[in-house]
């Protein structure tokens, strides 16, 4: 039975031949100092009590009792079983270190009749068991936030773990975990944790690192792991930039600045203009900041012609080009800076393209034109039109005097691998893969007003030796004398067998008489 307190009592009987207690039974005991293992089980022994026992010679001896307690604020922990001391231990009371300190220590008091005879000093020391594992404490793992412009090999932060069993705890960062390159510790049982390369908002906004603090001093080497997200803060170490955004490489966050270009005519004027190809616009390179922008005219803006909104980047023309203006284009170089810092800012050439007024669309003279190649050993030949000359495919345009416009641009569709067209309108052909007749669709661009006019060519093969006609009706004429030859062959050939059935009917009917 367990009790705080633990009753021996011995009777002295006639009948009995044993020992007698007497009085100096409390006598020959000394304190108890002893080591116990923390987590030992219910009942392990601890010390045997060292009282002696002597023979009493008469009844009255042999009539006293003795008594034996065990007191103190660790008493609980123990019982006697006889004169053996045992941990007083029970499945949910478990003996642990951790939570009860070092030691045990209580008093075992000795009575006789019901007074003290002796005290013993009851003194157990609870050994340690590497009986916990490491735990991170929680302020030191949670979610980090470091700038982009931290330098490297700055140490970010320091995460700690405990060991209630006071082992001694060393980190390392997990090489498979997402992002270990970006980190390091130079002294495993600091937990310091050291930038190792330079971050880059603009490239990764979040890393993650995996740490394990394990025990360095212990044969079981107990560990714990943690995910460590960091968040990278934007830094102001980027330049604004001109949108689109073309990179130099892939995965390169430096930009090259679009070409912007329109086009205007002499009568517009109080104009916002459109660009290609988009409107003129910034950012801010470090895009977690997006700091305010202000855009300007740093020249070509010709006395105010042109007037710029320093918020918004738009360009609007102010007055009409004069008619005696000799200039056909306008290059204005835009800057854009950060409001904040004036000394990080991008520049940008505008071209405006001043047009003549556009009243007529070219026109083609013709709706097809008639084209002839003659069969030739050369690898590419002009092709010709009637009476041998050049064929060339020319638009005019009344908005010019002499009807030529500059800016058209001619071209074949659909694209054809045999026929190319020039700029003056001459075709040219591959002779080497031509068709005996070939219709194609020519298309007559203005690139300044983008009206488009398109007429068709028919293009003939001549055989060697076969002479261009010298105009359509020498062509009719030449291609209705091969008829005509054609036909009376014919009729010739149809004439020859209509007499040699005569003469075959004739025949038989002299046979049959």
């Amino acid at each position: 039975m367990l009790r705080p307190c633990s009753l021996l009592l011995w009777q002295v009987a006639v009948s009995l031949s044993s020992h007698v207690v007497t009085a100096s039974r409390c006598g020959g005991g000394s304190d108890i100092f002893t080591a116990l293992r923390e987590n030992s089980p219910m009942g392990q022994f601890i010390s045997e009590l060292g009282m002696t026992a002597e023979a009493g010679a008469n009844k009255a001896e042999r009539a006293t009792s003795l008594r034996l307690c065990v007191s103190g604020d660790d008493a609980a922990w123990f019982y006697l079983e006889g004169r053996t001391l045992r941990l007083n231990a029970s499945d949910p009371r478990v003996l642990d270190r951790e939570a009860h300190g070092p030691m045990l220590i209580a008093e075992l008091t000795c009575y006789q009749d019901n007074v003290i005879q002796t005290k013993f000093r009851i003194l157990v020391e609870i050994l340690n068991e590497n009986d916990n594992r490491p735990k991170f404490v929680k302020e030191t793992i949670h979610r980090f936030t470091v700038s982009e412009l931290t330098a490297v090999n700055s140490v970010l932060f320091t995460v700690k773990a405990m060991d209630a069993d006071g082992d001694m705890i060393s980190y390392i960062i997990d090489p498979s975990s997402r992002d270990p390159q970006f980190f390091r510790i130079d002294l495993p049982n600091s937990g310091k944790i050291v930038l190792n390369k330079p971050l880059d908002y603009e490239t990764r906004t979040q890393l993650q690192v995996l740490i394990w603090a394990q025990e360095v001093n212990t044969e079981e080497k107990f560990n714990i792991s943690a995910v460590l997200t960091v968040n990278i803060e934007d830094g102001d170490d980027q330049y604004p930039h001109f949108l689109p955004c073309t990179p130099i490489s892939p995965g390169d966050p430096v930009c090259v600045s679009p070409n912007y270009s329109t086009n205007i005519s002499q009568k517009q004027q109080d104009l916002v203009l459109k660009f290609s190809p988009g409107p003129i616009r910034a950012e801010d390179g470090d895009r977690g900041l997006n700091t305010s922008l202000i855009y300007s005219i740093l020249s070509g803006g010709d006395q105010s012609q042109f007037r710029i909104n320093n918020r918004t980047g738009e360009i609007q023309l102010t007055r009409a080009v004069p008619l005696r203006h000799q200039e056909k284009t306008f290059t204005l170089t835009v800057m854009v800076c950060q409001e904040d810092d004036r000394l990080k800012y991008s520049v940008v050439s505008v071209l405006i393209r001043v047009l003549n007024e556009n009243t007529f669309p070219p026109v083609f003279n013709r709706t097809t034109f008639k084209g002839f190649i003659v069969e030739n050993l050369s690898p590419a030949s002009i092709v010709t039109t009637y009476g041998n000359q050049v064929l060339q495919i020319k638009a005019s345009d009344r908005d010019f005097s002499d009807g030529l416009n500059p800016n058209i641009h001619y071209s074949i569709l659909p694209p054809s691998g045999l026929y190319q067209v020039t700029d003056g309108g001459v075709l040219i052909a591959r002779t080497d893969r031509l068709h005996a007749f070939d219709r194609h669709k020519v298309v007559a661009r203005d690139a300044e007003s983008g009206e488009e006019v398109s007429a068709l060519v028919d293009i003939e093969v001549l055989q060697t030796g076969q002479s261009v006609p010298h105009g359509a009706v020498a062509e009719q004429q030449m291609f209705g004398n091969v008829d005509i030859r054609l036909a009376g062959g014919i009729i010739a050939m149809i004439l020859l067998l209509l007499l040699s059935a005569v003469v075959f009917l004739m025949l038989r009917a002299v046979k049959r008489r």
